[in-house]
């Protein structure tokens, strides 16, 4: 008859695995099946990459694992073009893509979804939030799960299936600008039931009709992804030795190193073998041998560290490895590392004792002596464990190995480190806080065009930037997409105090001013007078230009500036007009430029951004309009009586964009030609006006006579007329 093998037998450090591991109830389990098999189920690897192909099994996940899925379904790319820059600069068109598909995690129902990471990089937070645009739907994979509104769209009502039984995950429009504009690798924190699992439950779902004693020893997570039941239980026996065996034709699966019975049976006595060609052991009816010191005397865990982000980590045991190379046992689950430390400590206890063997005889067959069972012996002191028995013509062979209580005995535990990772930020999208203004000509290009500039921040760092749209008053376009702020954040505030009036002329070394930034973690920089020369820490300050040495935080994203020089670029006509409240920006390269021929006129226009924090657009106007075009007021306005008693009114221009003054000759107009407009009494409704090409004008003694006869103010008004707008008047007063 055919020799069958019921068997215990396992690795040193996996503990004995039944005979009938993997078996369904009723099947015995034959030497051709357990003999050499090489185990293909779960297995500890790197993170796998996502992916698409028929035929794949879908993996059931226990507890909280991280694992990529299968691609079921996609759409083509869908194309996005974008215009960006202008006005100083070219326009540049940029085009980027987004995909819709659908992701399959699970052939088990599921609870949730935690984290997904893209290509590595987080791509949806443990708020649920997601780091790019799109929109992502989890499908639990239950009984009574509907179809995704997406894929009903997509493929027709009647062809599209539900999927239940399947937990999937729908992407729709997921933007791939971070991706290469490509279809991005995926991994998932799947959350496949409320908290940590247990062996027991994990070894019922997979054999639901085995008899399940002593498993309640839990993982933080674990998959099956490949192999067969038996499989499964060989790779948890790794880590938590188990013992399987066929009792009254139903698998029986216990904790081999659970503790040891007190009233272990006591054997029968050995029975000899009546084979004159047996071996002593077989005459004898039992044999004893020792087997050699184990070169290992210490075991390391590989797992999944749950506070790693779910990477491969490695825990140590206790022990020395002086005498041999370390057993590595591979646990694919997702563990702690304090949890990992304790079952490689008891990996070591049971790596660094050599086991004494027995083979021992009986006649009897007892349910009670199936593999993994503890019993006494009449010929050996101690406990020992049925490892596998072999049913012959003459009984039954049973082979024993001895048990050691300090299988059992606790380990304390320091403290454990998992060690270091360089995890992910997990940053919230926060609102946009947006201004939009125009500055003054800087001199570079030709000045012709608007210098329009859009400052964009978050109150957090996890703000990842918006799209940025025109709406043109009166327009019955609507929205004209006009480019997208970028990631950096530019700084932005709010007066926090009074900021009086001061010289533009001079260096004011004792006004300070305090401004509250949109961010705590935001920060302004600090210069010297050559830096600040050449352009360095420029703000504006409601519509005044103001450069600032001094950066001081005051705690909790609040800043004090002093060391200021005022009403630069030509802004001194708006020194006088600051309150609390007012926005302050700094003008740096975080600056958004937009092209002026989308925006249209400054002076009706809106600005309007959208990004992921944000749940409605944000609508500004653009502040400081014309200011690009707009020529500079002129200085140093006199008025000299002449000996016939005519008046000549005489001022110095400015030219706009002509900052310095390089090689000491007349700087140029910069404007189509030199025309300045003159008026005389209230600005509002002057009495006379004149306009000259020069900058002077000469009155005879019979015009002043007529002026003083008109009941308005005595004073002269200068501007300035350029090719788009007059500047900021000029005052000059009539001397006594």
């Amino acid at each position: 008859m055919a020799t069958l093998i019921l068997t215990a037998v396992g690795t040193v450090i996996g503990g004995p695995l039944g005979g009938a591991i993997g078996a369904l109830v009723g099947r015995q389990v034959d030497a051709a099946i357990i003999g050499g098999r090489k185990a293909e189920g779960p297995r500890l690897k790197e993170l796998s990459v996502q992916t698409s192909s028929y035929g794949n099994a879908l993996p059931r996940h226990f507890g909280r694992m991280r694992a990529a899925g299968t691609v079921i379904w996609a759409t083509e790319l869908k194309e996005q073009r974008e215009s960006q820059g202008g006005g100083k600069g070219p326009s540049v068109t940029s085009y980027s893509y987004s995909a819709s598909f659908a992701v399959a995690l699970a052939s088990r129902p599921i609870k949730g979804i935690g984290k997904v990471w893209a290509d590595g990089n987080l791509l949806r937070g443990s708020a649920g939030d997601l780091k790019v645009g799109g929109a992502m739907r989890v499908h639990t994979g239950h009984g009574d799960q509907m179809p995704d509104p997406l894929l009903i769209q997509a493929e027709a009502a009647g062809r599209c299936p539900a999927y239940r039984q399947l937990a999937y995950v729908a992407f729709e429009d997921l933007q791939l600008a971070d991706f290469g504009n490509r279809l991005p690798s995926l991994t998932f924190e799947i959350l496949a039931d409320e908290g940590d699992c247990s062996i027991e439950a994990i070894i019922a779902d997979i054999v639901p009709e085995a008899t399940l004693d002593n498993l309640s020893a839990t993982f933080a997570g674990f998959t099956i992804d490949q192999g067969s039941a038996g499989d499964a239980l060989a790779a948890i026996s790794q880590g938590v030795p188990l013992s399987c065996a066929t009792i009254d034709e139903r698998l029986v699966v216990r904790r081999a190193d659970a503790g040891f019975p007190i009233d272990a049976p006591l054997l029968p006595l050995p029975a000899a073998s009546q084979d004159p060609q047996a071996d002593k052991a077989r005459m004898d009816g039992w044999s004893r041998r020792r087997e050699p010191k184990p070169n290992a005397r210490l075991a390391g865990l590989r797992y999944y560290d749950v506070a790693r982000d779910y990477q491969p980590g490695l825990q140590r045991g206790l022990g020395r490895s002086e005498q041999g190379d370390v057993a590595m046992v591979e646990l694919p689950a997702a563990l702690t590392a304090e949890s990992a430390v304790a079952l490689a400590n008891a990996a070591s206890r049971r790596t660094s004792r050599a086991r004494d063997t027995i083979s021992y005889r009986i006649t009897e067959i007892d349910p009670v002596h199936s593999p993994g069972a503890f019993v006494r012996l009449p010929v050996a002191s101690g406990l020992w464990r049925i490892d596998q028995w072999e049913w012959q013509k003459d009984g039954v062979l049973l082979d024993l190995s001895s048990c050691v209580s300090r299988d059992t005995v606790p380990v304390a535990i320091s403290r454990v480190d998992g060690g270091r990772l360089n995890l992910a930020p997990d940053l919230v999208a926060s609102p946009t806080t947006l201004a939009a203004f125009e500055l003054p000509w800087d001199g570079i290009g030709s000045g012709a065009s608007p210098a329009l500039f859009v400052a964009a921040c978050g109150v957090t760092a996890g703000w990842t930037g918006a799209s940025l749209f025109a709406e043109r008053e009166g327009a019955a376009s609507g929205l004209v997409a006009i480019g997208s702020t970028g990631r950096r954040r530019a700084i932005i505030g709010r007066l926090q105090s009074v900021l009086p009036p001061a010289s533009p002329l001079l260096v004011d070394r004792t006004t300070t001013f305090d401004v509250q930034l949109a961010d705590i973690d935001l920060s302004l920089p600090t210069s010297n007078l050559p830096q600040l020369l050449q352009g360095a820490n420029r703000a504006l300050v409601g519509a005044e230009i103001i450069q600032f040495a001094n950066a001081s935080p005051i705690g909790s994203g609040a800043w004090r500036l002093s060391g200021l020089l005022r009403g630069r670029g030509g802004t001194e006509w708006a020194i006088g007009g600051h309150a609390p409240g007012e926005s302050f920006v700094l003008i740096d390269d975080a600056l958004h430029s937009l092209d002026p021929a989308l925006v249209g006129d400054a002076a009706t226009t809106h600005i309007v951004a959208a990004g992921l924090g944000d749940s409605e657009p944000v609508t500004v106007s653009i502040a400081c309009a014309g200011a690009t075009l707009r020529p500079l007021s002129p200085v140093h306005g006199s008025a000299m009586r002449q000996s016939d008693g005519g008046l000549i009114i005489s001022w110095v221009r400015r030219s706009r964009g002509s900052w310095f003054w390089p090689d000491l000759i007349e700087t140029p107009i910069n404007e189509e030609a030199e025309l300045w407009d003159v008026t005389y009494g209230d600005t509002a409704a002057p009495a006379q006006r004149w306009q000259v090409d020069a900058a002077r004008l000469t009155l005879s003694s019979a015009q002043l006579t007529a002026l003083a006869a008109l009941s308005v103010p005595s004073v002269f008004n200068v501007r300035q007329l350029g090719r788009a707008a007059a500047s900021a008047s000029l005052r000059i007063a009539i001397p006594a």
